[in-house]
């Protein structure tokens, strides 16, 4: 995540700020509140992450914003079927946490990812839960106003109040990284079919201990935000495939408890845990 805004030109995607190349009517809602889901980022998947097609080249995530993420989620009468019974856009997915919070996955055309940015939807008229912060100042500065300092520190400046205000990704690629390729797996979990996944980390001479944690040396560089390859979950490692994304809350700006996620996009399947 860059210090400044996006250009669809030269870099990846984009967190926060608005999703490209869809309609107001095909933004997911959340089927718990009735207002539209929050974007956290769109990417542009490298050719080898492409696996829903050749013409599919980016992922849109959308998720419940921080402000309505706090104490349990709370169905309201015919909302969730309000929203289910709207139309959608075709290569949506719905995906909902161990809480019963809700989030989106929207798989992007070429030219969609090119399209104009979106108008979020008006609300459902049904709903009643007080209005998200990001609906009136945008993603980015909703999260920068209760962020901790160390995320702060990652704007160049306080964000605009501006619901199109975004900051680019930029994809580098990690110079070692033995699980490339391969699908997630705790390497200290006995399983009947092994796999030649490796943990980065170990503990000195085999001594489960705080004082003997070690990191391995190819694992010491690898950024927090990444696709694929070595996953560090704050807690347990999700089944995911190898087409994943690991996250952390600054990173579109969510409430996942200190913690951090992933998002298998290709098999849509979402998981996060606190730290």
């Amino acid at each position: 995540m860059l210090d400044r805004p996006a250009d669809r030109a030269r870099d990846h995607g984009w967190v926060y700020g608005l999703p490209p190349g869809i309609t107001s009517e095909q933004w997911p809602l959340d089927p718990v509140t009735g207002y539209p889901l929050m974007h956290g980022f769109t990417l542009l998947l490298p050719e080898d992450y492409r696996v829903h097609g050749e013409d599919v080249v980016a992922v849109s995530f959308f998720a419940t914003p921080a402000d309505h993420n706090d104490g349990g989620a709370t169905d309201e009468p015919g909302i969730r079927e309000a929203v289910l019974a709207r139309s959608a856009h075709p290569r949506l997915s719905r995906m909902s946490d161990i809480l019963d919070y809700e989030y989106a996955a929207l798989l992007l055309t070429k030219a969609e990812y090119e399209g104009a940015f979106a108008v979020p939807p008006a609300p459902l008229a049904l709903a009643t839960a007080e209005r998200p912060r990001w609906l009136d100042v945008g993603g980015a500065s909703a999260f920068f106003a209760s962020a901790p300092s160390f995320a702060q520190e990652m704007f160049a400046r306080p964000p605009r109040a501006d619901l199109a205000e975004n900051l680019a990704i930029a994809l580098t690629p990690r110079a070692t990284d033995p699980n490339a390729g391969k699908p997630p797996q705790d390497p200290h979990i006995p399983r009947e079919v092994p796999s030649d996944y490796q943990s980065y980390y170990y503990f000195l001479d085999g001594v489960p201990t705080t004082d003997n944690y070690r990191v391995h040396d190819w694992a010491k560089d690898h950024a927090q935000n990444h696709l694929g390859g070595t996953m560090r979950p704050c807690q347990a490692v999700p089944e995911m495939s190898p087409f994943y994304i690991e996250f952390e809350e600054y990173f579109g700006g969510y409430n996942f408890g200190t913690g951090n996620a992933q998002l298998d996009f290709k098999d849509m399947k979402f998981d996060w845990a606190c730290g």
